[in-house]
C-alpha cells in the first residue's frame, strides 16, 4: 500500500509543479513546456524528490505518444505529401552535414574513431516533440513550415535509427549489411504503406466501428489504433512516435467526423506534462559544469545548433528567409534520442563517461535553447485559414510568405 502511496504522491508532485510551472513561464511570454522543464530539473537532480520509473519513464513515453498523435491529427496524409520533396531533403542535408562534420571535429580533436562515430550520430536525430508542442499551442500545425517540419521528422527518426544500427554494430561487432537492409525496408515501407494506403485500411473498420453500442467506440478505437501502430513501429526499430504520428496522420480525415481531437484533448493534457517533466528530470549538472570536459561540450553544442539549422534550412530556402530558418531552428533540438546513442556507446565500452557528459551537455543545450527563440521565428507564420466553406479548397494567405 505505501508504494500505491509513493507512487500517487509522485505523480501528484510531478503534475502538480509542471502545471504551475507552465503557468509561471505563460505569463513570463514564454512557452509553458520550459516551465515543465524547469520543474523536471528542481525536483529531480537538484532536490532530488522523485525517483519513480513511473513517472520518470513510463508516463513520459505514453505522453510523447498521444503528443505526436495530437498532432497526426492535424496533418493529413494529403498535406504531408505536399511538402514531400522538401521534407526529405531537409532530413537528408539535416542528417548528413551534423554527422560529417561533428564526427570529423572529434576525430582531428584527439578522439577515438569510436567516440567520433557515436558522437556525430547523437547529432543526428531530432527530438520533435518539442517543435510540435509550439506549433499546437500556436495553432500552426496546418502551415507548410510545420508540414515540412514534421515530415522532415519522420525521415529524420529512420535515418537516426539507421546511423544507430551502424555504429552500434561495429561497436558491438554485430553489423550486417543484410540487417541494415531488413531495417530500412521495414521501416520505409510501413511509413509509406501508411501515407498511400493507410486511410483505405481503415475506412472498413470505421464502418463497423460505428454500429457499435458502447460509449464512443470511435474515440476507442482512434485509442487502440495509435497504440496498435506505436507498437509496430517500436518493433521494426524505429521510434514509437512515428507510428502515433502516423495513426493520428490516417485519422486525421474522421476527425471532423468524430470530434477526435476534442475528445483526446484531457489525455493530452494530463500525459504530455510528464514528457518536458522528464526531459528536465534527465539533465545532469554535473555534466552540464564538469570543467574537464566544457570546453569540448561548448563547441559540439555549437556544431550541434549551427549544421541542423544551416543543413535543414538550406533544401528550403526558396520558402523565404524567415521560414527557412524557422525549419531550421525547429530541427535542431536532439531530445532524448541524442542521450540514446551515447548510452549504447557507454554500455558497450567505447566511448568515456567523460564523453558520454559532453553529450548529455549538447541534448540538453540543443532542447533548452529551441523553445525560448522559437516563436521569434515564428511571426512569419500565420495560422492557415482553412477550406472554404463552399469548395473545400485551403484558402492561401493574403502574403506568399505567410505559411
Amino acid at each position: 500500500m505505501e508504494d500505491h502511496v509513493n507512487l500517487l504522491l509522485e505523480i501528484f508532485l510531478a503534475f502538480g509543479a509542471a502545471k504551475l510551472a507552465g503557468e509561471i513561464f505563460e505569463r513570463l511570454r514564454l512557452p509553458a513546456l520550459v516551465g515543465e522543464m524547469a520543474a523536471g530539473v528542481v525536483l529531480v537532480p537538484v532536490l532530488g524528490a522523485i525517483h519513480g520509473e513511473t513517472v520518470l519513464e513510463v508516463l513520459p513515453e505514453i505522453g510523447v505518444v498521444f503528443l505526436l498523435f495530437e498532432v497526426g491529427l492535424g496533418t493529413p496524409a494529403k498535406k504531408l505529401l505536399e511538402v514531400g520533396g522538401l521534407s526529405l531533403g531537409v532530413a537528408v542535408l539535416g542528417v548528413v552535414l551534423p554527422f560529417g562534420v561533428g564526427a570529423l571535429y572529434l576525430y582531428a580533436a584527439g578522439h577515438s574513431g569510436y567516440e567520433a562515430l557515436f558522437g556525430g550520430a547523437a547529432l543526428v536525430a531530432t527530438s520533435v516533440g518539442i517543435t510540435a508542442r509550439i506549433f499546437s499551442e500556436r495553432g500552426l500545425l496546418e502551415t507548410k513550415v510545420a508540414r515540412v517540419i514534421l515530415g522532415a521528422a519522420v525521415f529524420d527518426d529512420i535515418l537516426g535509427m539507421i546511423f544507430l544500427a551502424v555504429v552500434s554494430g561495429i561497436a558491438l561487432g554485430g553489423f550486417s549489411w543484410l540487417g541494415l537492409g531488413i531495417v530500412i525496408l521495414e521501416a520505409a515501407g510501413f511509413v509509406l504503406f501508411l501515407i498511400f494506403w493507410g486511410r483505405r485500411i481503415t475506412q472498413p473498420m470505421v464502418r463497423q466501428v460505428e454500429k457499435f453500442k458502447t460509449r464512443n467506440p470511435a474515440f476507442a478505437f482512434a485509442l487502440l489504433f495509435c497504440l496498435g501502430l506505436s507498437v509496430v513501429a517500436a518493433e521494426i526499430k524505429i521510434a514509437a512516435i512515428v507510428g502515433a504520428f502516423l495513426a493520428g496522420m490516417v485519422l486525421s480525415d474522421y476527425d471532423a467526423k468524430f470530434r477526435l481531437k476534442e475528445k483526446f484533448e484531457p489525455i493530452y493534457d494530463f500525459f504530455v506534462p510528464f514528457f518536458f517533466f522528464a526531459l528536465g528530470a534527465k539533465l545532469s549538472p554535473e555534466a552540464l559544469f564538469n570543467p574537464a570536459t566544457i570546453g569540448i561540450a561548448g563547441a559540439i553544442t555549437l556544431i550541434a545548433i549551427l549544421t541542423k539549422l544551416l543543413g535543414c534550412a538550406l533544401p528550403v530556402w526558396r520558402m523565404g528567409f524567415r521560414n527557412s530558418v524557422a525549419v531550421g531552428w525547429g530541427m535542431v533540438p536532439r531530445g532524448e534520442v541524442g542521450a540514446i546513442v551515447a548510452l549504447v556507446g557507454l554500455s558497450a565500452g567505447v566511448i568515456s563517461e567523460a564523453f558520454y557528459g559532453v553529450v548529455l551537455f549538447m541534448v540538453t543545450a540543443t532542447t533548452l535553447i529551441v523553445p525560448p527563440f522559437f516563436p521569434i521565428f515564428l511571426k512569419n507564420v500565420k495560422p492557415s485559414p482553412g477550406p472554404a466553406p463552399e469548395t473545400g479548397v485551403e484558402v492561401e494567405p493574403a502574403s506568399p510568405s505567410a505559411n
